[in-house]
């Protein structure tokens, strides 16, 4: 579970990741990465309804918070706002391995 602290909720914030940070896409997900001077790290979720009904964008969106929040405790030294969008293979791929590849090569990005 993420702590309030560490969720994107206004809309400026899921602005300015998507327009200003860099985008790394997967078969199941698309991850909008900006890297921010202010600790902790942050995460936003966009699940549409072309995901599924309300009980299957839950489970994608539960399993996407558990997967971002492990990844910020294993990379603490460097704070990023992210916004994840949830695509419709979602329910049926790899969502984890996914995200863990996706969230590493924006971090690459974000490095050069």
């Amino acid at each position: 579970m993420l702590p309030a602290r560490s969720r994107l909720t206004s809309s400026d914030d899921f602005r300015a990741c998507v327009r200003g940070g860099v985008r790394v896409g997967r078969e199941t997900l698309v991850i909008h990465a900006l890297r921010t001077s202010s600790p902790p790290s942050r995460a936003g979720f966009v699940v549409s309804k072309a995901v599924g009904n309300a009980v299957t964008r839950n489970r994608v969106k539960r399993r996407l918070r558990h997967l971002a929040a492990s990844s910020f405790s294993s990379d603490a030294e460097s704070s990023v706002d992210i916004v994840v969008r949830a695509l419709p293979q979602a329910t049926t791929g790899d969502l984890a391995g996914d995200f863990r590849s996706a969230y590493a090569t924006a971090l690459t990005k974000l490095a050069a």
